[in-house]
């Protein structure tokens, strides 16, 4: 039987692609470095290193890039200090290491890839009511030339949301993800950059021939009905009602969910309890939706004189809510649920990337490589790098802008883009904009 020709719409994987990766674990910052030059000795340059390292070395950071340049090529350099780091040893499985010094690097090469990094002082935003250009000139690359951002942000920076709304803003076709770094106490900031430690933000547009896929995992299931916000003040609910149930205070929505939990449950409600804030794109049609559906954010606090309950989100009259629980089983079933449709996709990753809450990990799972672990169950031998972050950032799904997450584990799969998804590869690699 004659072989079937090719499929050309299928994207495929540049045969000229390589990721490497280490991991050290030395106590000491040099021993790192050289633990982890010795696993890629021989890997040849790299278009993109990246570079994530415990804040046990926090101190010794602005060492760190110097270091590994004198040892190992690439083109590029970014990182950030984690309050744990996400890595894989060369022949090994990917760990995650929590209060523990470790140094993950990972090298990439990506032929056709258009690489842009950049960086932002986070205290001197562009104008969000002016023009994108402001904000196109502070990154210095078009929108046209990349479909994906890995973003990257120091704890101490000001501005966060803004950030984040103004890159939606200039670049609402590209996917960002990334997260917040680790604090720590040393008298500089938690980024890696080129040769150097900095403060505020850093990225890099990815375009040509590669993009990042995302994932969230948000890790909560939903108990009681979907409501509706009917009295809200900034980020205080007031009142709420559920359908063919009068309004009420959250509290007493509340209290009338419990009577329909288990013991268990009910006991999860006194450590685990968030409330699910519906998306701007919400359209409430029946009880069954997907968790992705809402952003899950943390309960501030309770007014016990009206049973008014404050959130970590600005709050609008009409949105919908949802209380959400949050355990180590809902966790791996969503996890696994969504890894699951990632491996289901035609691109095969070359890698990818975990910005996880430091709120999971072993305090979430009971045992080390909970995310990791589910990842290997959908890729078996896919490299992995990242952090513990103080916070996650990406889409919640296709289209989806970008949010600010807790408790969350934000993937970044690296693959090939299709070639109609290709932009105008006449433009040099690593183009800014014009003067």
């Amino acid at each position: 039987m004659a072989a079937l020709p090719p499929f050309p719409w299928l994207p495929r994987r540049d045969p000229g692609a390589w990721c490497r990766t280490a991991l050290g674990r030395n106590v000491s910052l040099q021993g790192a470095v050289d633990d982890v030059a010795r696993q890629l000795a021989g890997s040849g340059p790299a278009d993109l290193a990246l570079v994530f390292a415990a804040s046990d070395y926090a101190s010794d950071l602005p060492r760190l890039l110097p270091l590994l340049r004198q040892k190992l090529q690439a083109s590029q350099w970014l990182g950030c200090c984690g309050a744990g780091v996400v890595g894989t040893a060369a022949g090994e499985a990917p760990h995650e290491i929590e209060r523990q010094p470790a140094l993950s690097v990972m090298l990439l090469r990506l032929p056709g890839v258009q690489l842009h990094p950049f960086v932002i002082d986070t205290g001197e935003l562009p104008d969000l009511d002016g023009p994108a250009d402001a904000w196109h000139a502070a990154v210095g690359v078009s929108p046209s030339m990349a479909t994906s951002m890995l973003l990257l942000v120091d704890p101490a920076s000001q501005g966060l949301n803004d950030l984040i709304s103004g890159l939606d803003y200039a670049y609402p076709q590209t996917i960002k993800l990334g997260g917040i770094a680790a604090q720590h106490s040393a008298p500089h900031g938690s980024l890696l950059f080129d040769d150097g430690v900095r403060s505020g933000a850093i990225g890099c547009l990815i375009g040509g021939a590669w993009r990042l896929d995302p994932v969230l995992a948000q890790g909560c299931r939903p108990i009681g009905p979907v409501m509706e916000v009917e009295q809200a003040q900034r980020n205080v609910v007031l009142q709420v009602s559920s359908e063919g149930e009068r309004q009420r205070s959250p509290v007493e929505a509340l209290q009338a969910i419990l009577t329909h939990l288990s013991p268990a449950e009910r006991e999860q409600v006194r450590h685990s309890l968030f409330l699910g804030v519906g998306r701007n794109d919400f359209r409430f049609t029946t009880a069954l939706v997907e968790p992705s559906t809402f952003l899950v954010r943390n309960l501030l606090g309770v007014d016990p004189r009206n049973g008014a309950v404050a959130v970590a989100e600005r709050m609008r009259v009409g949105q919908k809510v949802q209380f959400q629980l949050r355990d180590a089983a809902a966790s791996r079933d969503e996890a696994r649920q969504l890894l699951a449709r990632q491996a289901d996709r035609q691109a095969a990753p070359l890698a990818a990337l975990l910005f996880a809450c430091l709120g999971r990990g072993e305090g979430l799972y009971g045992e080390a490589d909970g995310d990791v672990g589910l990842c290997r169950e959908a890729f078996a031998n896919l490299p992995i790098a990242g952090l513990f972050c103080n916070g996650e950032i990406g889409p919640l799904g296709a289209g989806d802008s970008t949010h600010l997450h807790g408790y969350t584990a934000s993937w970044a799969f690296l693959v090939p883009n299709p070639p109609e998804a290709l932009p105008d590869l006449a433009a040099p690699q690593g183009g800014a904009l014009d003067d």
